[in-house]
C-alpha cells in the first residue's frame, strides 16, 4: 500500500492515489483520481510573515490549523520532519509538539480498499501545561480552474431565518466569478482577487469540480455547538493561485493531556458535468445523493 520515496510516502488503491510529505507537515501534498493530475495546489513559493518575523511556508495540499486565526498560534511552523507510521487501514502522520501552542497535531488517513474514498481524522492533543481554547481547522488547497459548490441550508424555520454568511473585508460580493444562489453558492476559481465566505453548514459537505472530476469532502456540523467566524463550520477562500475548501470543528477548551478530533470523509467522482449554474449543481447533487 505504501511506497517509500525520498520525501513522500504514497498511499493508494485502484481508484485513488495520495502522497504525504515526510519532511514537513503534517501535509497531504497530492491527490490523484484514477491516474489523473494532482488536484491539490502545489505552492512551494507561497509564504506569510508571522508576528515574530519568521516565515510560514504554505506548501499547498491539505493541512490542519488552529482556529480562530492568529498570526502566531495558527501559523505554527510546519517545516520540521513528521513521524509517519503504518496503520491497519492507512497512515498516521504526527507532528512534533508545537512550541507556540503546546499542541501535537496528527492526521490519521484511512483509505477504502477499492473506492475513491478517504477518511481523514484530524487530532489536536494538548501536551502543554495550560488549557488551550481552539478549534480544529481542516484546509484543502486545490488547483484553480474549477468550480466550488457550497450548499446552503434548507431547514424549514417558518418566519425565522435559516441561512447566515460570514464575509471577509476583502471579499468582493459583486465578483463575476461568484453565483449567489438560493440553493448553492458557486465559486469559479479563476484570475480573481482574494475572496472568502463562511457559513454554518448543516448539510455537511463541500464540493469542487475540476475537468470532469468532483471532489467532495464531508464533515459533521453540531447545531448546538459554538463555531468561530460567526458560526462558520465551513469556509471557502479563493485567489488567483488556489482555492481552499475548509471545515472547522466547534470551539473547545482543550485541557492538558486531552485531545479532540475532527473527521472529514473525502470522495471523488468521475465523468461529472460542469456545474455551470444552480440547476446543473442540483443535478449533480441529486445524481450523487449528496443531500
Amino acid at each position: 500500500m505504501e511506497n517509500m520515496v525520498t520525501d513522500y510516502i504514497t498511499l493508494e488503491n485502484e481508484s485513488l492515489r495520495l502522497q504525504v510529505a515526510r519532511t514537513f507537515g503534517p501535509r497531504i501534498v497530492s491527490l490523484n483520481y484514477k491516474g489523473g493530475a494532482n488536484l491539490l495546489a502545489e505552492l512551494p513559493d507561497i509564504v506569510s510573515e508571522r508576528a515574530d518575523g519568521k516565515i510560514y511556508h504554505f506548501y499547498g495540499g491539505h493541512r490542519l490549523w488552529l482556529a480562530p486565526e492568529d498570526l502566531m498560534r495558527t501559523y505554527a511552523l510546519d517545516d520540521a520532519a513528521v513521524d509517519v507510521s503504518e496503520t491497519r487501514d492507512g497512515l498516521l502522520v504526527r507532528k512534533p509538539v508545537e512550541p507556540e501552542t503546546g499542541i501535537e497535531k496528527s492526521l490519521h488517513l484511512a483509505l477504502a480498499p477499492r473506492e475513491a474514498r478517504l477518511t481523514v481524522t484530524h487530532c489536536l492533543a494538548n501536551r502543554g501545561m495550560a488549557p488551550v481554547e481552539c478549534a480544529p481547522w481542516a484546509i484543502t488547497q486545490l488547483c484553480v480552474g474549477g468550480v466550488a459548490i457550497l450548499p446552503q441550508a434548507r431547514i424549514p424555520t417558518g418566519p425565522l431565518p435559516n441561512r447566515a454568511l460570514a464575509i471577509w473585508p476583502y471579499t468582493n460580493v459583486s465578483s463575476p466569478y461568484l453565483t449567489w444562489g438560493n440553493r448553492f453558492l458557486l465559486v469559479r476559481a479563476r484570475e480573481q482577487l482574494p475572496f472568502k465566505v463562511g457559513f454554518p453548514n448543516p448539510r455537511g459537505w463541500l464540493a469542487y469540480w475540476m475537468d470532469g472530476t468532483l471532489f467532495v469532502k464531508r464533515a459533521s456540523c453540531d447545531a448546538q455547538a459554538h463555531y468561530v467566524d460567526f458560526g462558520s463550520s465551513s469556509e471557502c477562500y479563493c485567489n488567483h493561485r488556489f482555492i481552499e475548501l475548509e471545515t472547522l470543528g466547534p470551539l473547545a477548551t482543550l485541557a492538558p493531556g486531552s485531545a479532540l478530533t475532527h473527521t472529514e470523509t473525502w470522495e471523488l467522482h468521475g465523468n461529472v458535468s460542469a456545474p455551470e449554474n444552480e440547476d446543473a449543481a442540483q443535478t449533480i447533487v441529486d445524481k450523487l445523493g449528496l443531500e
